[in-house]
């Protein structure tokens, strides 16, 4: 197999057009950050080099957690959810190689993709190519921060179904076309693959809503409730982040009671507390 040495950011670990821009445009944007002495590009071979490598843990029967080591980008955590009809590859890792390949290859492979947000678009496309051109979903509100195009790409307004057992949802808020994943669990409960759309915090049970992480920046009152209303209707039980977070149970119940907590905080509910 014959992997393409495409050009990736440093920071986000995003593959990039050819050649790249002065400065990514995921980074130079409030939600993220370009490195203090400049914009750092690199390529899958230099990454090779310098010995990055894809690990996998399964999570639970059929759904496993992705990770590059060394660290790589943002770090994220990316799934790969399993069905009797081919596997979604969610969240998107920013590193490719023979040996990553075989790994995925081992589990069933990948026969879709799609990322939460732009900052996990990852070498999409790259992964798509060692499968078969798996089709790579893509929402509408999104696709401008896709860096490279190709007919692979499939777009989608609100919802998708990839694979059967599978489902894609937009939330909106972190991005315009942030989005979460249903998958059902080998036990049959729904479980959500969330990304950064609804994040799953440090104290187990409740989970937090922002535009910018690294950054700090809230979203308002009125965009928390319409996230948390826009899953209210989705069958799922259990939830795991982009960083490795999980709610093993009642993540359902968490997310609106959560949105509640956070839409009274930034309205001023609370302020004589503070």
């Amino acid at each position: 197999m014959q992997l393409e040495n495409v050009t990736i950011c440093r920071t986000c670990g995003v593959e990039t057009s050819t050649p790249p821009p002065q400065l990514c445009p995921i980074c130079d944007d409030d939600r993220q950050w370009v490195p203090t002495d400049g914009q750092q590009w690199t390529t899958r071979e230099e990454l090779e080099a310098e010995g990055h490598c894809l690990t996998v843990e399964e999570k639970e029967p059929g759904l496993f957690a992705l990770r590059v080591k060394p660290r790589l980008g943002i770090g994220q955590t990316c799934y790969l959810a399993c069905t009797d009809s081919g596997n979604l590859l969610f969240d998107v890792p920013p590193y490719i190689d023979a040996e990553a390949v075989a790994q995925v290859r081992e589990l069933g492979g990948v026969a879709a993709i799609a990322a939460s947000h732009p900052h996990m678009f990852g070498t999409q496309l790259e992964w798509s190519a060692a499968f078969d051109d798996a089709p790579v979903y893509v929402c509408r509100a999104d696709i401008d921060w896709v860096q490279r195009r190709s007919s692979r790409l499939a777009a989608y307004f609100h919802e998708a179904a990839p694979l059967p057992g599978i489902t894609l949802h937009r939330t909106g808020g972190h991005f315009a076309g942030s989005a979460v994943a249903v998958w059902t669990g080998a036990d049959g409960t729904g479980v959500m693959l969330s990304g950064d759309s609804i994040g799953p915090v440090a104290r187990q049970g409740w989970v937090t809503f922002m535009r910018s992480f690294p950054n700090y920046l809230p979203l308002s009152a009125a965009v928390v409730r319409r996230i948390a209303a826009s899953v209210a209707v989705l069958d799922f039980d259990r939830m795991y982040g982009n960083f490795g977070q999980v709610i093993s149970a009642g993540a359902h119940s968490a997310v609106q009671t959560s949105a509640e907590r956070y839409a009274e905080w930034v309205s001023g509910k609370h302020d004589d507390l503070t």
